[in-house]
């Protein structure tokens, strides 16, 4: 007769679980397989979240070259040799891995940018910025329907964007035919914060106006020309006086308007200007660097209007055209306009640039103001023994050495109480973790080392032309290099030559100079007979240099 055995719920609690000294002998032995200890990863994870909160995020690539240099320095320190044996890198799956025992690093596609609109050097500049727009918009005349925000974007004619197709699955070919005549058409757009968008204002890469580019119906539309396509100041004083104004000074009903602009030199001619003040146009420039953040249009619409645009050009592929030209810009920019410029899409862009509704915390709370380490771990002061030399053994400075240490102290330490036991594991902690950090940042000094002696290198390098030749092997640029190094130097000794010869002229004997100063002294003589013989005393005189 089998037993009645108690069932999982009236087991006492202080029975443990049945598998959990095996799950805890697996967890055991898994980190005993790791590549890097628990401490040594702890301090490998600090010191990637540090580079990342000093702006310098690492690639995922460089975690297996800094776990290698953390278990080469296990054995050897302040070396640039490798540890005893052969120390094989991380396998490639180490950065997953590692991502998974640490849940508060991960990995993210990084789009670069320049440093000038890096959050931590926009920050000051965006706060200001609300501080003055706030002050605008609290005026009971300017109205959502009354503030707009203008800016010009370029758009390539052919262009075709890299995207996911359907394919026979053995099909191994990585590219598709497309047009790649790469012309840049501007298009000046404006939008209110009601949602509404002005008619835009397209500027061809041309000398003249063709009929065959605007053959599909735009009304309203306005079109210029430049030589390359980009806005210039008389193009942007036309803008302002037959495109926004036209269309916004019966909406105003007398009341001012106010226009965002982004501080491009052509928006700000004197003629505009004035312009402006005398139709109650107040124009607000965005700071410099920041239309990323606090430009509607470039928030919440060029973006999609873009991917729109090449929808279209794709879908004019698909149709059989072989190339896209100015002809063809009217009818598929009016479709991806019609698409994007839609009152939801930029009421969004504005909410999203914290404007209406105002709400600078909405912009702010993206930018990190002032880049601290708050992870960082503080280290209180505590009070140590101290003992003489003969009573310890050689400070370690490998990890290997210090892991000889470790097992030393606590073969000894049995009869050590359980508090005092909890305090040296807290100790060889970090001192593993410091020895860790130590080897992170000696292959951080060295890289910048190699760095810094090449930048002096190149500096000291003044730029000269060393050929005028097409193509020149490297031979060829140091021979004439070599050359120019030798005829400057025959240069310089020839100056030198000549300086000892001036030298030797201007130091004459006193009885060669005799001559001289007693010519100088008749001439002086001469002149003032000749004043005194005129009755011009009183006007003239007579300075001896």
């Amino acid at each position: 007769m089998t037993p009645n055995l108690p069932s999982s719920s009236e087991r006492s609690p202080s029975t443990p679980p049945r598998n959990s000294n095996k799950k805890l002998a697996r967890r055991k032995k898994a980190i005993g397989q790791q590549y890097l200890t628990p401490q040594e990863e702890n301090a490998l994870v600090a010191y990637v979240l540090r580079c990342a909160a000093n702006g310098f995020p690492l690639p995922v690539k460089a975690l297996r070259r800094l776990a290698l240099v953390i278990r080469r320095h296990r054995t050897v320190a302040c070396s640039t040799k490798p540890g005893r044996g052969t120390v094989h890198p991380p396998g490639k799956n180490y950065p997953q891995a590692l991502y998974s025992r640490h849940p508060e690093l991960r990995a993210r596609r990084l789009k670069a940018i320049d440093w000038t609109r890096a959050n931590e050097n926009i920050y000051d500049k965006v706060k200001d910025w609300f501080d003055v727009i706030g002050k605008e918009l609290a005026n009971p005349d300017i109205t959502p329907e009354n503030v707009y925000n203008m800016d010009e974007t370029g758009v390539l004619l052919g262009h075709a964007a890299t995207v996911k197709m359907l394919v026979h699955s053995k099909d191994t070919r990585r590219h598709r035919g497309t047009g790649v005549k790469r012309v840049l058409v501007t298009s000046i757009e404006c939008v209110s914060a009601a949602g509404i968008a002005l008619s835009p204002l397209i500027i061809w890469p041309a000398s003249t106006h063709r009929s065959v580019w605007t053959t599909h119906p735009t009304p309203d539309w306005h079109f210029a020309c430049s030589p390359k396509g980009y806005t210039d100041k008389h193009i942007s004083l036309s803008w302002i006086k037959d495109v926004f104004d036209p269309q916004t000074r019966a909406r105003a009903c007398g009341k001012p308007r106010l226009l965002i602009n982004d501080g491009f030199a052509t928006h700000e001619s004197v003629e505009l200007l004035e312009f402006c003040f005398h139709h109650n146009i107040i124009l607000c420039r965005l700071p410099s660097h920041t239309s990323h953040k606090l430009q509607p249009l470039d928030v919440g619409i060029f973006g999609p209007l873009k991917t729109a645009y090449r929808e279209q050009v794709e879908q004019l592929y698909r149709g059989g055209a072989g190339t896209v030209g100015k002809q063809h810009f009217t009818l598929l920019y009016s479709r991806a306009r019609q698409a994007t410029f839609t009152e939801s899409n930029i009421v969004s862009a504005w909410s999203k640039v914290g404007l209406f509704p105002f709400d600078p915390d909405r912009v702010l709370a993206t930018i990190s103001g002032s880049q601290t380490d708050q992870n960082a771990p503080q280290i209180t002061a505590t009070q140590t023994d101290f003992f003489s030399t003969d009573e310890i053994e050689a400070t370690p400075v490998t990890s290997e050495g210090f892991a000889a240490l470790r097992r030393l102290i606590e073969g000894e330490s049995k009869q050590v109480s359980e508090l005092s036991q909890h305090r040296l594991q807290k100790a060889f902690n970090a001192a593993e973790r410091a020895l860790t950090e130590s080897s992170l940042l000696r292959d951080r000094s060295q890289e910048l080392f190699f760095q810094n002696c090449e930048k002096k290198s190149r500096q000291s390098t003044k730029s000269k032309v060393v050929g005028t030749a097409r193509v020149m092997s490297y031979r060829d640029i140091v021979e004439k290099r070599s050359m120019q190094e030798t005829t400057k130097t025959r240069e310089a000794g020839s100056d030198a030559g000549r300086q000892v010869s001036s030298v030797g002229k201007r130091s004459l004997p006193v009885s060669d100079q005799a001559p001289k100063k007693r010519r100088r002294q008749g001439e002086l003589q001469q002149a003032i007979q000749e004043i005194d013989s005129s009755e011009l005393g009183n006007y003239c005189h007579v300075f001896e240099l």
